[in-house]
């Protein structure tokens, strides 16, 4: 095993020395805490502004994303960011005749009612008054230089993630999103002349609120309801 500085050459491959702050008791409890307290604002925003949003900043939480772990390192995303107003059209257009197949005949009665306390319904025009549409897409395999097929691992998984962190990110940038998921979804791959290895995952509209904005006082569950300790 060859050794550099801050660098560990395994079976050919370089593993570079890994640093991390940690902090005491008192501090990890106080941060876990506010980092808690600021993501419980966070609520997905229906109703938006077409104030713009610089570039700079959706580039960074791109970056932010793309650094969530993911199967054998593969990184099997792609983020289709578009701002183009006929682009945007289109994909309200395709996106509205999905949702309203869904609203007037897929959906059961539960599940129309269970939607009702969000106040949303098949018209999507956030689609285009959103400065940014974020499409997520999924990269179940690569195509190699020669046209042979390579797998890429815990795909749903992996893209899942990185659209965590991705909600994240925008939430700390002060914007906001909605997770748009129109089903079904490959009207997107076509719309943006996505190749085969890739497909729809998820729809995030980006940018600020609208001047006056209410959403469903909706309440999440409590950490006994959703976690279970084994001490």
């Amino acid at each position: 095993m060859e050794k550099k500085e801050g660098i560990k050459i395994i079976e050919g491959f370089e593993h570079v020395k890994y640093s991390h702050v940690q902090y005491s008791h008192e501090e990890m409890t106080e941060r876990s805490q506010k980092f808690y307290d600021w993501m419980e604002t966070r609520r997905s925003v229906r109703e938006f502004s077409d104030k713009p949003v610089p570039k700079e900043v959706i580039e960074n939480i791109l970056l932010s994303a793309s650094t969530a772990p993911s199967g054998a390192h593969k990184q099997p995303w792609t983020f289709c960011v578009v701002t183009n107003p006929e682009i945007k059209k289109k994909i309200r257009e395709a996106a509205e005749k999905e949702e309203y197949e869904s609203y007037t005949k897929r959906m059961s009665q539960e599940w129309l009612d269970d939607l009702k306390p969000m106040a949303t319904d098949w018209e999507k025009p956030f689609l285009e008054i959103a400065p940014y549409l974020v499409i997520v897409f999924k990269r179940p395999f690569e195509y190699e230089p020669d046209g042979k097929k390579r797998q890429n691992y815990y795909v749903n998984e992996s893209v899942g993630l990185a659209a965590g962190m991705l909600i994240t990110a925008i939430h700390n940038a002060g914007l906001v999103t909605l997770t748009h998921t129109p089903s079904p979804m490959n009207f997107l791959q076509k719309i943006l002349k996505r190749p085969d290895n890739e497909r729809a995952f998820l729809l995030l509209p980006i940018g600020y609120e609208a001047d006056e904005v209410y959403v469903p006082n909706n309440r999440r569950k409590s950490l006994e309801e959703m976690a279970v300790f084994y001490d």
